[in-house]
């Protein structure tokens, strides 16, 4: 076929990273320590299941509401007032398979083609492919390594054309691990405001902070309500990476807008796991933070033995399940390095590079995605190898 549309001829090819590369060498049965994908180790706690499946038992097999089932987004109110510190009500809130589905909603709610949108560098991919698809443009803003990628307000404003309408932003962002503090974002807010521009914020990696300090959502800032979009999901806090279940907060003409995308695209989300994920809200604080406190002692151990190595710097990750070493000293580009341990050392990471022209001279490692025993493992491997080189 010769006619497809050009926001498929004319837009970025879908890259899924190293994950290319190592399927072949998995497909041989090579043992590969997997520190490139952004997924949980842990199952979903078991109570959060039994929830799905009494769901499932009890008939809840049929068409849901179309922002969602009314129990789950009062439950997600209540949290985002007590947590989030956000007023809002169920009806702000549309239940989303993933937060994947949320920003592509938004994205198609608030840009047209020729407009622009700011992202901070480095940067989350998957938001590109959607701002492309909407016909729109990336317009990327570079975070300072040196000044611990700290958010430039007066960079982001230098940025901003007659075509800007979003800034998006991810706090925690992915992939430094860097949790914005509260000036960051009232700087932000500042510039949104004073331009007139939308706020897409996502928020995927709030519960997963280690130092003293609470996650600041941006739409609780005075006069960001009312211009923001905020996602969230149960994929990092939940290890529900699989269930595909978030939601979106906004204001009512946004919120709108997102619905009738929302709608058009998917009608509404599973109905029996918002059950699973309304069990997840209300009864899965504990849970959560067991798996929490594995990930600090995986973030430690990774931390301190990359430190260990020749040519590599890596200071400690306040949140995210991400480490984001220095690597310009061992001389290799990021890709250059991502593969020489792919190939030799069998650790697939990520090059810095697939997260923009500002995460060269470094590696992204996830540290959730596998166990203590096997990131040790990972650090042996690659010590090994950088030793050589």
């Amino acid at each position: 076929m010769t006619c497809l549309a050009r926001r498929i001829t004319q837009t970025s090819p879908k890259s899924y990273g190293m994950s290319d590369k190592a399927a072949p060498l998995e497909a041989q049965g090579i043992d590969l320590i997997r520190l490139d994908v952004g997924r949980p180790i842990h199952d979903t706690p078991s109570h959060i299941k039994e929830a799905a499946i009494a769901a499932l038992r009890a008939g809840k097999v049929h068409y849901s509401e179309m922002q969602g089932e009314s129990a789950l987004r009062a439950a997600l109110a209540s949290k985002l007032t007590q947590f989030n510190r956000m007023a809002v009500t169920p009806g702000d809130i549309l239940i989303t398979n993933g937060l994947t589905h949320g920003s592509f909603a938004a994205i198609m709610t608030l840009l047209d083609a020729g407009d622009e949108a700011i992202l901070l560098d480095p940067h989350y991919p998957q938001h590109v492919g959607k701002i492309e698809i909407a016909g729109a443009r990336a317009v990327m803003v570079p975070l300072d390594a040196a000044d611990g990628f700290s958010i430039r307000a007066d960079w982001i404003e230098a940025a901003i054309t007659p075509r800007t309408r979003v800034i998006v932003l991810v706090n925690p962002a992915n992939p430094t691990g860097r949790p914005y503090g509260l000036r960051e974002l009232e700087a932000v807010a500042e510039v949104a405001i004073r331009h007139d521009l939308a706020v897409i914020s996502d928020e995927v990696y709030e519960f997963v902070i280690y130092e003293p300090g609470r996650h600041i959502s941006i739409a609780a800032l005075p006069g960001m309500a009312e211009r923001t979009v905020s996602l969230f999901a149960f994929t990092k806090a939940y290890a529900m990476d699989g269930w595909r279940l978030g939601y979106a907060v906004a204001p009512p003409a946004i919120m709108q807008g997102m619905i009738k995308i929302a709608t058009n695209e998917v009608t509404h989300v599973n109905s029996f796991i918002q059950y699973g994920a309304l069990e997840a809200v209300s009864n899965g604080q504990a849970a959560m933070e067991a798996m929490i406190e594995d990930d600090r002692r995986k973030r430690d151990l990774m931390v301190m033995r990359l430190n260990q190595m020749p040519g590599v710097h890596c200071p400690a990750p306040d949140a995210t399940i991400y480490a984001f070493p220095d690597i310009r000293a061992t001389g290799k580009t990021s890709q250059e390095l991502a593969d020489l341990l792919l190939f030799e050392a069998h650790v697939v990471v990520e090059a810095g590079s697939f997260y923009g022209a500002t995460g060269e001279g470094h590696l992204r490692l996830c540290f959730g995605s596998e166990t203590y025993e096997r990131i040790d493992q990972a650090m042996t491997r690659i010590s090994h190898l950088l030793n050589r080189i």
